[in-house]
């Protein structure tokens, strides 16, 4: 496939190394509140594909659909439409219900203790918060797939099937890390197309003010803490969602 010069010059672009956050750094930004409902991805047109993977592994509590605030979901939508011809967004997750991240948290954390088992509890914290936050509902700080803001996101072909990005979605690896592929001049062609494919996928999310988990490929940002700790700004605008459920509505009009 034969991409736009300024789509090629994306690729070109060697992906940034960031620190780790620092989670009690990114609990103590403030958070001005926002209304902006989450609206199902599942409505955006093409170039956006939607494809809700907690629920299709049976993960307990998983919604079937990708929730994102709407101030996300057009940014979600600007992205799509930037990228070469051919190539779609594929959607993975968005608001993530909390028992969900407690499942994923404990999850993790009972696979790294199980295989180091020589790390105490700090380390085992950090080793596990590296691929999956710390579950929180405090509406100071809350886990940042609870906000609406948080999306995991990656590239497709014209035929729907997810482009090479040197893991998979969700891989509890070191090669995870964003910036994993770069500085390494003996990659192999495979290896420097996945490189490439991440580069764009970063380069599009970020200028349309996304900001990326380092330790993610596939995480993105925007609106909530991590946001603002990674973007710079002085708060950030999501706090905790819900949706929009039947008996929440009688509640409103009653």
């Amino acid at each position: 496939m034969t991409r736009p010069e300024h789509d090629a010059s994306l690729a070109d672009k060697p992906i940034p190394h960031q620190a780790e956050p620092d989670w009690a750094a990114v609990g103590r930004l403030p958070i001005d509140g926002s209304n902006e409902p989450l609206v199902p991805m599942s409505l955006a047109p093409p170039p956006i594909k939607v494809f809700p993977a907690y629920a299709r592994m049976g993960i307990p509590g998983a919604v079937d659909e990708c929730y994102v605030r709407e101030g996300v979901y057009r940014r979600l939508l600007a992205v799509a439409r930037s990228l070469p011809e051919g190539l779609s967004l594929l959607v993975l997750d968005g608001w993530r219900p909390w028992r969900v991240q407690q499942y994923l948290f404990e999850t993790l954390q009972a696979t790294i203790q199980a295989n180091h088992p020589e790390f105490d509890d700090q380390q085992l914290l950090v080793r596990t918060r590296e691929f999956v936050a710390q579950p929180s509902t405090d509406p100071s700080s809350p886990s940042p797939h609870l906000t609406g803001g948080a999306v995991d996101v990656t590239l497709c072909d014209a035929d729907g099937l997810p482009l090479d990005m040197g893991t998979l979605f969700d891989e509890a690896v070191p090669a995870s890390h964003a910036d994993a592929l770069e500085g390494d001049p003996g990659q192999d062609d495979a290896r420097r197309q996945a490189r490439d494919n991440r580069r764009l996928l970063y380069h599009a999310m970020h200028a349309e003010g996304f900001t990326n988990l380092p330790s993610e490929w596939w995480h993105f940002d925007l609106g909530d803490q991590l946001w603002a700790h990674y973007g710079g700004h002085a708060s950030a605008r999501y706090g905790p969602a819900e949706l929009d459920t039947i008996e929440n509505r009688w509640r409103r009009q009653l």
